[in-house]
């Protein structure tokens, strides 16, 4: 029995990029479902790291604290080489994370079912499910350009097909997001061609709980042997993820589809060539063999991330890497929460429709970026080490200088938006510290109601809302305040009253010190809440807080404003007197009311 239906947005697969997507966006209010194949969510094996920037990233929707609690904090990174006598040795130990910004300067790791069970259990709060096992076996988007155009539109028509219950939907969709992973049945539906081509590196993955003698197993761990290469994560509770290169002689390649030939290799194999590159180290199993599987690096790239910004394509179904750097899951993630605030904005009316053009301007050429990561990153991992008898062989030194110089990237700290319509540097010299494009970098300032410490970052939540940062300056100087009342009334009537209020957050930071002024000193439109006035001043015990204005590289006595979008990247920056600057921004693609 056929049944219909209407939605604002689809999500087709339930892993963490689709996860992410459901998550932001019934958090916003939107009107959201969620599809996947899987009759059960996955429960063992797959990714597994968490990068810094994700971290931060969970922590704006308010999900660190769990993964922070459940998961492995990872911080030194060890590095073995061929030894003289044979076997292998420790060259060298370093920080695991090499991004001097970095909030959380580690690497976290938790299996990806526990990942995803985190945004599940949120997600449940808010009252949506997965709905599953469900598959579409039909999409099709209209050719009407008005019908295209019309942000209230329903423009994609999909069927699916509910397995359990052996029956069908017709949904009608204003957008669908396909997040269902390297084999996207949507990216393959809109005939998206996936550019790149498949390394001749061979990898093996266990999960296992380890009994050995290697001195580093709980640390980050990059081995080159003479029997090959081999990565140690250390996992959630005693358990190790070991990733193994295996030769050409240790597996059958299909030569059809180019794929391992898993009937013929398991994890039994994987541990024999693990127990062969650790030597002279002894490493074996307790128990059973957790999760396992054996890849062929790929390294592609989607030709496009979109369909008339109707259909969207994110996380695997758009770019795949190998899992070397700990980027995938990442990566993923990352696609839908760029997504998610650009979505809320149209449904609501607040932006115009060309702003999802955004999306993909913004996270194909970070995929872009990536796969040139990549494929430095795994030949220097997969290639022969260097020794006396193979001086083209990696050294420890080249391969550790890509290791720290890749820090900023592989942490997701150093992600740079390009300019565009929601990337104007016009006044970066303003700023001399926080890169336009970049990341809000974090820092502790504290109230000034009550001189409680804050980090900047957690007054910035994932809530689809810009954040409009006014570094007030020296308001305890007479004709500084005067400077700031000005602003007030310019942006009260430029930008507050001609968008809305509701797409904004005001946050001033007075670089005044905290016995010298008052919160409502400030004028009413720059401190909606008691909460919302910070200054760059130590707490009361003299611990923390204080040269965030230096921090930044921004004059603490002329103060600027600081504009960060909803998904925590600065969009732009611009001296007090420029409101028209930031009006003309944000005419660029909001709708006035």
């Amino acid at each position: 029995m056929a049944s219909e239906s209407r939605v604002d947005v689809l999500i087709i697969g339930a892993g963490p990029a689709g996860l992410m997507c459901a998550h932001g966006l019934v958090k916003a209010g939107i009107n959201v479902r969620i599809v996947d194949q899987r009759s059960k969510q996955v429960l063992a094996g797959q990714a597994d790291g968490i990068q810094p920037r994700t971290i931060e990233v969970l922590q704006s929707y308010g999900l660190a604290e769990r993964l922070l609690k459940e998961g492995n904090h990872i911080h030194m990174a060890a590095f073995y080489n061929p030894s003289p006598n044979g076997g292998i040795e420790r060259t060298d130990r370093a920080p695991d994370v090499t991004a001097p910004t970095a909030r959380y300067p580690f690497k976290v790791t938790l299996h990806q079912g526990a990942i995803e069970t985190i945004f599940l259990d949120s997600m449940r709060e808010q009252g949506l499910e997965v709905d599953r096992p469900t598959i579409p076996t039909l999409l099709e988007l209209s050719t009407d350009e008005s019908e295209l155009k019309d942000a209230n539109a329903y423009p994609v028509k999909v069927v699916l097909k509910h397995l359990e219950k052996d029956t069908t939907e017709t949904l009608r969709a204003k957008f669908v997001v396909g997040s269902d992973g390297a084999h996207s049945w949507v990216r393959k539906t809109l005939k998206i061609t996936m550019d790149g081509e498949h390394t001749e590196y061979i990898w093996g993955v266990v999960d296992m709980i380890p009994k050995t003698n290697f001195p580093d197993i709980r640390n980050r761990c990059a081995i080159h042997s003479n029997n090959g290469s081999c990565m140690i994560i250390p996992r959630e509770g005693d358990k190790v993820r070991l990733y193994v290169q295996l030769s050409h002689k240790d597996v059958h390649v299909d030569p059809k589809t180019g794929r391992v030939d898993r009937t013929k290799c398991g994890p039994e194999q994987v541990m024999e060539v693990a127990k062969k590159s650790l030597k002279p180290y002894d490493i074996d199993k307790v128990g059973k063999i957790h999760w396992w599987t054996i890849y062929i690096i790929g390294q592609r790239v989607a030709s496009q991330f979109s369909i008339h910004e109707r259909v969207f394509i994110a996380g695997d179904a758009c770019h795949t890497h190998s899992p070397k750097a700990g980027q995938g899951m990442n990566a993923s993630m990352n696609d839908t929460h760029n997504l998610v605030w650009k979505l809320a904005h149209v449904l609501r009316g607040w932006a115009d429709i060309s702003l999802l053009k955004t999306y993909e301007f913004e996270r194909r050429q970070y995929a872009q970026d990536l796969i040139d990561f990549d494929k430095t990153f795994s030949a220097l991992f997969s290639g022969k080490p260097r020794t006396n008898d193979n001086q083209n062989g990696v050294s420890h030194e080249e391969f550790l200088k890509a290791f720290q110089t890749s820090g900023a990237f592989s942490s997701g700290i150093g992600i740079h938006y390009s300019p565009s319509m929601i990337v104007q540097n016009t006044y970066q010299t303003v700023v001399r510290n926080q890169t336009v494009g970049m990341r809000i970098l974090p820092y502790v300032f504290i109230r000034a109601a009550d001189a409680r410490p804050y980090e900047l970052q957690d007054l910035l939540p994932a809530d689809t809302r810009f954040k409009i940062l006014l570094f007030a300056g020296n308001t305890a100087n007479p004709s500084q305040l005067d400077r700031v009342n000005i602003l007030a009334e310019n942006m009260e009537q430029k930008v507050l009253k001609k968008f809305g209020r509701d797409v904004f957050d005001v946050i001033s930071i007075s670089s005044a010190q905290k016995d010298k002024v008052n919160y409502t000193d400030l004028p009413e439109v720059l401190r909606s809440h008691w909460s919302k006035v910070l200054l760059d001043d130590v707490d009361m015990f003299q611990r923390t807080g204080g040269k965030g204005y230096a921090y930044y590289g921004i004059d603490s006595e002329q103060g600027v404003i600081v504009i960060v979008r909803p998904d925590g990247y600065v969009g732009m920056v611009s001296p007090l007197e420029k409101i028209e600057d930031v009006e003309a921004y944000f005419a660029g693609f909001l709708t006035p009311i």
